[in-house]
């Protein structure tokens, strides 16, 4: 009797939506088996796609770009009620340190600016997770699994108001270079007057 009348009090207790309920900080953790199995599914399935390893690595920043802009609004919502950075190596430095711990559970190892370009920024990460578990046919040599980290800085930082094209380069482990457009730099050197 005592069973029948628990199970009609706990059905009566309003069941909220998933939608209703409030955005949660989650797992801090990432567990890196489960993004090496997620992310090798995500490179064969690109691979079957195209033809050419450039088609692949687009493809991969392209992807990469769709999970960056949505990170960035969770982040905002979540961590800071909807404040951004306004100044450019705040902006970077939240990438380089805040925004790879929540993907990768690291910082990556440095960010560096061109000495020949003002508009130029590297992000340099020795052995980058979404390489660690792939190995690349002798045909395809070339390919770096890292685009699709490219394509999430990409996002991250147009959907924050700097706008960029970022690529991923083979050179002291992968190195992704960041190409500011002018006028970004130019608000910046606005910014550190005021």
């Amino acid at each position: 009797m005592e069973k029948l009348e628990a199970l009609k009090i706990s059905s009566m207790r309003p069941r909220t939506n998933i939608l209703d309920r409030p955005l949660s900080k989650g797992k801090t953790e990432v567990s890196q088996s489960i993004v090496a199995l997620l992310f090798s599914e995500i490179v064969q399935y690109s691979q079957s796609q195209v033809s050419t390893v450039q088609e692949l690595q687009n493809r991969l920043h392209a992807l990469g770009q769709d999970v960056g802009s949505r990170i960035i609004d969770l982040y905002f919502m979540r961590e800071r009620s909807g404040r951004r950075e306004t100044k450019l190596t705040q902006m970077l430095l939240f990438v380089k340190t805040t925004v790879w711990k929540n993907l990768f559970g690291k910082e990556a190892e440095k960010l560096e600016h061109a000495n020949d370009d003002e508009c130029t920024y590297y992000i340099i990460e020795k052995d980058p997770m979404v390489n660690t578990f792939i190995s690349v046919p002798k045909d395809k040599g070339t390919l770096n699994c890292a685009n699709f980290t490219a394509g999430i800085v990409e996002a991250v930082l147009k959907n924050s108001g700097f706008p960029c094209k970022v690529s991923a380069h083979w050179h002291k482990g992968t190195t992704y270079m960041v190409k500011f457009e002018d006028f970004v730099i130019a608000r910046d050197k606005q910014l550190e007057e005021k």
